[in-house]
């Protein structure tokens, strides 16, 4: 019995020292569960001889300023990668290309400042799940994670993690390479505006978080933007939103939208009047948004003028027909003796065409116009001698028209 239980002391001692010869130098190994911990002891290195039995690795808290392709090379088991607080500086290109079965990676915490185009690369796509929190250094490391993110063949990545990287500016479609994402998370960052083709391609995804960052409003652009996501659920609380007439719109768009707000969340920030007021139901009085009311009242002053102007021109064309009825009669004889002074001129017009007209009238002498003048006196010594009766139009027509003497 007791060399029994010696042999199973022995048994265990020698396993326990196999394991320690295979676990990595400032690691510690645990077979049963599978993982491997490198925490807090100053590797400046990523340790090397990783158990193959390994899927979870946790690397924390040490000096790796840079990893590349010989970081990670033999063990291809390793599902779960922790980097997390290792003051990582720069990523190589195909760091990771040898986990081909690498789900979930997290590199928190660190000073990313070059990152290389295919550093995410690995053959068939198995990421899917990636956190860069706090990791970004500055605005170039964000440029580069862009084209990374192109780049990196991440079509399978169902969650990205870039809270607290300070962001002010999202490239227009810098998550469109990744078709399959479904959960987005942005929280802590100091983005102010939302742009046209920020979101474009994102067709599958569930959750975006937009908390803790510096909008004051959504305009427009970016209201139209959040409707093209559908009704997914979207996180826009811990804002400082001002609430004057310019959040207006943004107001209409939270009563209305299909998507899932966290609307409880969604508060002013200022003027002091309005602090902690929810925004969902404030009204256009509210937000002391006058602009609107003025517009409507000018439109319906305008309208009015329109009305007043037609009655007038209505009113003045009744007083004219009127005026004519009164004086038709005047108004017909006007026209008649319109009508008869243009016949009359219009007969002496072609009268004198038809004598201009005629060759047989071109040889008359001046003697013959001379007795068709005297015939033309005579016949005006004919009137009466009364000048105070006027001839007739007939006889003003009979000494106009007078016909030529025979030659």
């Amino acid at each position: 019995m007791c060399f029994s239980a010696v042999f199973v002391i022995l048994g265990i001692l020698f396993c326990a020292l196999c394991r320690c010869l295979e676990c990595p130098f400032g690691c510690e190994c645990f077979a049963v569960i599978r993982t491997v911990k490198c925490v807090s002891k100053d590797l400046l290195t990523a340790p090397e001889n990783i158990p193959g039995y390994a899927r979870t690795v946790i690397i924390t808290g040490n000096n790796i300023h840079q990893i590349g392709p010989s970081s990670f090379t033999e063990p291809e088991n390793i599902t779960n990668i922790i980097l997390s607080n290792n003051r990582l500086t720069e990523m190589a290109s195909h760091t990771f290309s040898s986990l081909v079965n690498l789900r979930f990676l997290d590199l928190s915490g660190n000073q990313l400042a070059l990152i290389h185009p295919e550093a995410l690369s690995i053959p068939g796509s198995p990421l899917q799940e990636l956190n860069l929190s706090q990791s970004l250094y500055n605005f170039t490391a964000l440029t580069d994670l862009t084209t990374a993110l192109r780049w990196g063949g991440l079509a399978g990545l169902l969650r990205l993690d870039l809270s607290g990287n300070k962001l002010a500016l999202l490239p227009p479609g810098m998550f469109s390479h990744l078709p399959n994402l479904q959960q987005l998370f942005l929280t802590n960052n100091s983005l102010v505006a939302v742009y046209s083709g920020t979101f474009s391609g994102m067709n599958h995804l569930e959750v975006l978080d937009l908390t803790h960052n510096t909008f004051s409003t959504f305009r427009t652009d970016a209201l139209l933007e959040l409707d093209k996501l559908g009704d997914i659920r979207i996180l826009l609380g811990n804002n400082p939103y001002t609430c004057s007439c310019e959040i207006n719109e943004f107001v209409a768009w939270l009563n209305k939208s299909r998507a899932k707000v966290d609307v409880d969340a969604v508060r002013c920030a200022s003027p002091g009047a309005l602090t902690d007021a929810r925004l969902r139901g404030l009204s256009i009085q509210d937000i002391g948004c006058v602009v609107p009311v003025l517009a409507e009242v000018a439109d319906l002053t305008l309208q009015t003028s329109y009305v007043f102007l037609g009655l007038v021109l209505g009113l003045v064309g009744m007083v004219f027909l009127f005026v004519l009825y009164l004086n038709r009669k005047g108004m017909k004889k006007w026209i008649n003796e319109m009508r008869d002074a243009c016949r009359d001129v219009l007969e002496g017009y072609h009268y004198r065409y038809e004598i201009d007209s005629d060759p047989r009238l071109g040889h008359i002498s001046a003697d013959s116009r001379r007795a068709q003048r005297q015939s033309g006196i005579s016949l005006s010594q004919q009137l009466p001698s009364d000048t105070s009766v006027a001839p007739t139009k007939t006889q003003v027509r009979q000494l106009t028209i007078s016909p030529p003497v025979n030659l």
